[in-house]
């Protein structure tokens, strides 16, 4: 570990204890200081607030690993786009941010870390502005996407078709940022849930959780005809371009729609590798998209789709008991690549697992849990 990813880590372990205050301070003075900053922003501050802490720890985590860090950042000004941040926001932004780190981690504040700071917090927004930049020249900030079918699956979940209004490239596997009309300037994060169609069209999965402005309005308001806007395309839960390992999916909840898009982008590249694909749910009412992947199952040899039910058994043969420890009972998974989609335990639990069942770490692939933390 070098001396400055040091300092930096300090200052984040003084000022975890007090993140609220600490990040309610930056933007309070960001506001004041540069109130032309604010309209980048959404009416309510709660989720950003935490959004910021949680970059903060993503990039001490990663500090000593610079390409990581450098594609993590990348991403996001590319993401930044479509709030409108310009490359003169980025020293407002640092200046407002190194005064509420010197107030909220005194002790371990000095000159020395402050130069540690500034050095890493001018490099990592100088990667996000060049991001920006070059995407600028290839790609829109945003696309306007109108709905053409809603499909009420559950009581709390949706299945959404939208046409966007310009192509847009994606890979199977990746996800995007909605924001509706009913909450601008909130966006949240959804999965694809195909690979990319030859029309166009882009699938999505969405449900509705407590307090979830964007996910209530998705399931519950939008109508056919009505336009969302759509983010750049992000994530690396990708298929390896000539890979030929076996797939061993694991989805849970809604995650099982980037693991439906992986399968079709299997299909689509005529391979025949095997795909083992595990769907959990709580009781088989909630296995809300079990028939399409079924179909699947029995138009493709290479393919094997089982439903884990953890509470009750219904009228869908499943496997009884938790999604992890259904998949233990099978195998042996050494020799094939491991993907996770799913609520945060379930990835985090998820690749302890498959190291455990063999698969090393660096063939596991699942989206960043600081990037979809915020998928209401």
């Amino acid at each position: 570990m070098t001396r400055e990813a040091e300092l930096i880590r300090r200052t984040l372990e003084e000022v975890e204890g007090s993140a609220d205050s600490a990040t309610a301070y930056f933007y309070a003075l960001l506001f004041v200081q540069y109130p032309q900053v604010r309209e980048l922003f959404p009416a309510a501050m709660d989720v950003q607030r935490d959004r910021l802490f949680r970059s903060l720890l993503t990039a001490a985590r990663m500090f000593d690993d610079g390409p990581a860090l450098q594609a993590h950042f990348a991403a996001l000004g590319r993401g930044h786009r479509k709030y409108g941040t310009l490359p003169t926001h980025y020293p407002a932004v640092g200046e407002c941010l190194m005064r509420a780190l010197e107030r909220y981690a005194p002790r371990s504040w000095g000159p020395e870390t402050e130069s540690a700071w500034v050095k890493a917090y001018t490099a990592l927004s100088q990667v996000m502005i060049d991001a920006a930049a070059e995407d600028e020249r290839h790609a829109p900030a945003w696309w306007r996407a109108q709905v053409v079918t809603h499909e009420q699956r559950t009581p709390d979940i949706a299945v959404l078709t939208v046409r966007p209004d310009a192509p847009y490239p994606f890979r199977a596997g990746q996800y995007t940022s909605i924001e509706t009309p009913w909450w601008p300037r909130v966006w949240r994060h959804y999965s694809f849930a195909s690979a990319p169609r030859p029309d166009g069209l882009l699938v999505f999965h969405v449900k509705a959780v407590p307090a979830g402005w964007v996910s209530t309005a998705l399931v519950h308001k939008a109508r056919p005809g009505d336009v969302l806007r759509l983010g750049p395309p992000a994530g690396s839960m990708t298929l390896d371009d000539g890979g030929d390992s076996g797939l061993l999916c694991l989805g849970g909840g809604t995650g099982i729609a980037p693991i439906k898009a992986l399968v079709e982008d299997v299909a689509k590249r005529g391979a025949s590798r095997p795909v083992e694909v595990f769907y959990g749910a709580r009781t088989d009412l909630d296995l809300y998209d079990l028939d399409p992947l079924l179909r699947l199952d029995r138009s493709y040899p290479w393919l094997s789709v089982r439903p884990v039910v953890a509470a009750g058994r219904g009228s869908v043969p499943s496997v009884p008991g938790e999604l992890l420890d259904a998949v233990r009972r099978y195998g042996p998974w050494a020799a094939y690549d491991g993907y996770l989609s799913g609520p945060p335990g379930l990835i985090r639990s998820g690749v302890a697992a498959l190291v455990g069942a063999g698969i090393p770490a660096h063939r596991i692939r699942h989206d960043a849990l600081e990037e979809l933390v915020n998928r209401p």
